[in-house]
């Protein structure tokens, strides 16, 4: 599963940058999509308990992306995260199937009490 969910990442981007020129490229050198690999492995880690490593894979990833996503967001399928510098997304997030997400945007939610923020947002 994480890796059809990569793939439909891959082809998110084919399909709404028109910069990306074919699945090769954007695998390499989007930091978006480099961004997705590494929570889709983190979020598995992080559904079945093992938090530390969940938490470890996601600081690596926001150290070479600058990209942060906690390992409990739920992210759909076909997401864009585009020119995503800044990009925050934090443990509450729900964000549903082919959503375009671009710099510098925080989800979730804001303060200390602990609970559920859904957002949905899609794109077309």
């Amino acid at each position: 599963m994480i890796f059809k969910d990569i793939w439909l990442d891959v082809k998110a981007v084919q399909e709404r940058d028109p910069a990306a020129r074919n699945a090769l490229e954007v695998l390499l050198l989007y930091q978006g999509v480099h961004a997705l690999i590494w929570h889709r492995f983190a979020h598995w880690f992080y559904n079945h308990r093992m938090f530390f490593i969940a938490r470890l894979i996601s600081q690596i990833a926001r150290f070479f992306t600058l990209i942060e996503i906690h390992p409990g967001a739920q992210l759909g399928h076909g997401i864009l995260i585009d020119h995503g510098s800044g990009v925050v997304i934090g443990e509450t997030t729900v964000v549903g199937d082919n959503c375009t997400i671009y710099q510098g945007v925080t989800l979730g939610g804001v303060g200390t009490r602990r609970g559920s923020a859904t957002l949905l947002l899609a794109t077309m």
